[in-house]
């Protein structure tokens, strides 16, 4: 029989490799706001848990983690990215340019039409906004 316990998602885990960075990325522009910060020198890491609504992510900033390889080609196995789920992609992306967050250009979802977009934290990791 399957598991039906699943409420929704309790957190999700990025690596970073820059802490101010990753942390002006986060918190300054996307608006998390820091919940916990934890100094593990024991395991050569911090971890920042920040929270937007219900939307909890857990930081690990590991300065010599491995760097992801860069898009265009992200089909790597595992978690291929997180999306983000917005009232006006057009107004986001907008943001974005006032920002300087990198992002792709616009575009139509294939399946359900909704106009969504890509962007990139300070690692390259994968991020979409979608309508």
């Amino acid at each position: 029989k399957c598991i039906k316990m699943f409420k929704n998602v309790h957190h999700i885990a990025i690596i970073g490799t820059d802490y101010i960075k990753t942390k002006e990325f986060y918190v300054d522009k996307l608006g998390f706001e820091v919940i916990s910060e934890h100094n593990r020198p024991e395991k050569n890491d911090i971890i920042i848990n920040v929270q937007n609504g219900d939307l909890v992510l857990e930081i690990f900033i590991k300065e010599d983690a491995p760097l992801r390889p860069k898009m265009p080609n992200p089909e790597y196995s595992g978690l291929r990215h997180l999306a983000f789920k917005v009232k006006d992609v057009e107004a986001v992306l907008k943001k974005f340019d006032e920002l300087d967050i990198p992002h792709e250009q616009l575009r139509y979802d294939d399946f359900d039409n909704k106009k969504m977009a890509f962007f990139f934290d300070p690692d390259g990791l994968p991020l979409e906004i979608h309508e």
